[in-house]
């Protein structure tokens, strides 16, 4: 079982979580809701998991398939419900942009099974009702 220990470190609601490994990450509330802008809100940090999650995946996948990965980059935007309690993300958009030596119908496969089969974050935000789309863009070596 995966355990995380949270502390509070700044102001009301500056948060230091910590995983079994002793690797951190810091929390804070928006000002507009009483934080501090100590750290990363926990709902972008599910976005942030979602392109961390999918990006291990893609790599991996390209590797086994030999293809040449120089550099990788993605963009991950949201939206959320309005005005609802909890307020959930509702479109998930994600750009994966690749750079190398990459065949394209590769790397779009490689995204796809990612999104789609492996990548649990994935599979958590659209069991929660959220639309998850993308885009790959493959970028030769220069």
């Amino acid at each position: 079982m995966a355990t995380i220990e949270i502390s509070r470190l700044s102001g009301d609601f500056g948060f230091e979580a910590k995983d079994e490994n002793g690797h951190s990450v810091l929390m804070d509330s928006s000002p507009e809701s009483g934080g501090q802008d100590f750290g990363v809100r926990p709902m972008q940090m599910l976005l942030m998991g979602l392109g961390g999650c999918s990006g291990i995946d893609v790599i991996s996948i390209l590797k086994k398939q030999r293809q040449d990965v120089v550099d990788y980059k993605m963009i991950v935007k949201g939206d959320r419900e309005a005005g609802k309690e909890p307020s959930l993300w509702q479109n998930v958009e994600l750009e994966f942009h690749i750079y190398g030596n990459v065949d394209v119908d590769k790397a779009e496969r490689a995204v796809e099974l990612s999104l789609n089969k492996y990548c649990s974050v994935a599979a958590t935000l659209k069991f929660a009702g959220a639309s998850v789309s993308w885009k790959t863009f493959v970028h030769p070596a220069a």
